[in-house]
């Protein structure tokens, strides 16, 4: 096949995936929400305008969310709400507003989460039930306000807390990368990453070449909590907490600004419309149940080689000292 634009690329992908039916059109239409053409852009991006692929791609997605009852998820509260608690507490994300382009802005606590109260599938069943949230939901929400499609969000990661201690989370870490690189692609518009530490500058030197250059114009490293350069973006009332006072990191902040936190407006909101969901289905309150299983899907050759890269650093330096020391951006090039 001769090389086609954009444009055509998108027309071919369409053409492909009207041929679907039964439960793969019906999830696919959770998937794009009114905004086909943008959605198939998306699935184009990530295997670089090929259209075969991107075709075996999305209908692997499109699977995947059949097999795993995703359209469902968010109608299965995490119950009790002292388990939710526990997920909030040790899966350190949030939403602390919008750009001034109104795009959601998500905010990861990367160093100070430690994912050690609960089953790796709970975890993994609150990472998908955010995405979908933020895709059906707040995606949907603002693209109406906005009269226009918005399709991504912008995530700020705070590396504060980042330790070797890290490496026996990267399992969990892998997996859910994974679930976003194949079903959830180019939904990240930019990475901001704050507060970096010594050990952040070891890896990403050695990560960042086995990275798609498409990957890496996304990753803006920012000097300490990176406040200046964010509010070049959004309003001080959409930063996240971290990045409101110097170089402060995500233990250092009350809970009523904590983005964090079970308690933040963002988590009350999900936590309600799942709950909600799960009542108007004609059931009580919902009693304890085992976590929302998916399949794992394996990561690919690069994303074994970046894992095993990152592990070999790390081991690297174990002996090394002032891991935990922020780094300017002399030290860290992004």
């Amino acid at each position: 096949m001769g090389i086609v634009s954009e444009e055509e690329a998108i027309d071919e992908l369409q053409k492909l995936i009207n041929q679907v039916e039964g439960p793969l059109k019906k999830t696919f239409e959770r998937v794009h929400q009114g905004y086909l053409r943008e959605n198939l852009s998306r699935f184009l991006k990530a295997r670089d305008w090929n259209v075969s692929k991107a075709h075996t791609m999305l209908l692997d997605c499109l699977r995947w969310r059949v097999d795993s009852e995703i359209d469902s998820i968010l109608s299965k509260p995490i119950v009790p709400s002292e388990l939710y608690r526990d997920v909030r507490d040790s899966q350190l994300i949030g939403m602390s507003g919008y750009t001034r382009e109104g795009l959601p802005v998500f905010a990861i606590g990367v160093g100070l989460s430690t994912f050690d109260k609960a089953s790796v599938h709970y975890y993994v069943q609150s990472h998908i039930q955010i995405n979908e949230y933020r895709d059906r939901v707040l995606l949907s929400s603002m693209s109406k306000k906005n009269g226009r499609p918005i399709t991504t969000c912008v995530k700020v990661l705070d590396m504060t807390g980042l330790k070797l201690s890290a490496l026996s989370q990267i399992k969990l870490v892998t997996i859910i990368s994974t679930i976003d690189d194949l079903n959830y692609p180019e939904k990240t518009n930019t990475y901001y990453v704050v507060n970096a530490p010594y050990i952040f500058s070891a890896c990403w030197k050695v990560v960042k070449p086995l990275l798609h250059e498409r990957t890496t114009k996304k990753v803006h490293v920012l000097s300490g909590s990176g406040k200046d350069e964010l509010l070049k973006i959004m309003d001080y009332t959409s930063l996240p907490h971290f990045c409101r006072r110097g170089s402060s990191g995500s233990s250092h902040h009350t809970q009523s600004v904590d983005c964090f936190s079970v308690d933040h407006p963002f988590h009350q909101q999900l936590y309600s419309y799942v709950k909600h969901h799960y009542e108007t289905q004609g059931q009580g309150e919902p009693a304890k149940q085992g976590s929302f299983h998916v399949g794992f899907p394996e990561p690919g050759a690069d994303g074994v080689q970046i894992v095993k890269t990152i592990e070999s650093e790390m081991h690297n330096l174990e002996n090394c000292n002032g891991l935990g020391k922020p780094v300017d951006d002399r030290t860290v090039s992004p």
